[in-house]
């Protein structure tokens, strides 16, 4: 085929130059009113959890500060896969977010086989609430504090039980890694989900777990379970009586678990930078902090995505040489 004319072509070359220039022009604009329609915030988990409180605590600041209504969506199930399936299945319009822990990047691709690497296709765009696991026990131990309930687990090795929430989760490891480290020999048993370990627990079944502040700050009022240490970097405004392991001389022991507000890195920037610095704003007010407290976190740090990415990939390798110790495998 011969070269077209050249008018020909310098008229097609205008009329493509025009097209991109238009595109460009309708992109940037729907950038420029965004958002102008309501977004929606996909929760990795049932109503009612600290996840989806986390995710509708926030929605209400995000709804004033831009200017239109976040719903919360939730999709529970999977240990927050089905989350994470309907996020990529969402148009990259900055329309749909998920709140999600970080444990689905980190902890749960060495739990179930996935058909994706979530490090590679989510983003954590910002962590909001971040807070720790707490060793609990129950009164068959007679532990008043962590240095009695090691004393009462070396005594009966190989006869105290501790559960997980599910097995491969951090739940799991941290039992595992306290093993280790204090020479124990506490039996893993693992549950499907948090209310059934705390009900085995208080029952007698098991004699201690490492489970979220908000799921056992209920029981312990009551006298039915008695708080040992958390794993934050800090103590728990839910819970100030409770110490940090490090301050007990473990600092191997600190995990941070957190919830954060994910996208997928193929989202417009301008979109993720909008989004994310109307969350760290919301993160300043006092109600939504209040919120988290309640549900025994921190608000989040300000990390960047790609620090949250580099915490999350390094878990991730620590999460899995743990698993691997002891020959536990995907499913």
């Amino acid at each position: 085929m011969k070269n077209p004319h050249p008018r020909a072509r310098r008229l097609l070359c205008g009329l493509l130059g025009g097209l991109a220039l238009t595109t460009l022009a309708s992109g940037a604009g729907a950038q420029a009113s965004y958002p102008d329609r309501p977004i929606r915030l996909v929760v990795g988990g049932p109503a009612g959890g600290a996840v989806d409180l986390s995710a509708r605590h926030l929605g209400e600041r995000l709804s004033a500060l831009l200017g239109q209504p976040v719903l919360v969506d939730n999709k529970p199930g999977a240990a927050g896969v089905l989350g994470v399936q309907d996020l990529l299945k969402s148009p990259r319009d900055g329309y749909t977010f998920m709140v999600n822990l970080g444990g689905v990047a980190s902890e749960i691709p060495h739990v179930v086989k996935l058909p994706f690497d979530p490090l590679k296709i989510l983003r954590p765009l910002v962590e909001i609430g971040r807070g720790g696991l707490v060793l609990v026990t129950n009164g068959q131990t007679g532990a008043s504090d962590l240095n009695s309930f090691i004393a009462y687990a070396k005594a009966h090795k190989g006869k105290v039980n501790y559960g997980s929430y599910s097995p491969g989760t951090v739940s799991h490891t941290l039992g595992l890694e306290f093993n280790k480290l204090m020479g124990l020999d506490m039996v893993h048993v693992g549950y499907r989900g948090s209310p059934l370990v705390l009900q085995d627990l208080m029952g007698g079944s098991v004699q201690a777990a490492f489970d979220g502040a908000g799921n056992v700050a209920p029981h312990l009022k009551g006298g039915k379970l008695k708080a040992l240490a958390t794993t934050a970097p800090q103590r728990l405004a839910l819970l100030p009586d409770v110490p940090t392991f490090a301050e007990l001389g473990f600092k191997d022991l600190t995990e941070v678990v957190w919830i954060g507000l994910w996208t997928t890195p193929d989202l417009p920037q301008p979109l993720q930078s909008k989004v994310r610095d109307a969350t760290l704003k919301a993160l300043q007010d006092p109600k939504l902090r209040e919120g988290l407290a309640h549900l025994g976190m921190a608000p989040g740090s300000n990390a960047s995505p790609e620090e949250l990415l580099a915490g999350l990939r390094s878990a991730s390798e620590r999460h899995a040489a743990t698993l691997q110790s002891v020959g536990f495998k995907p499913e």
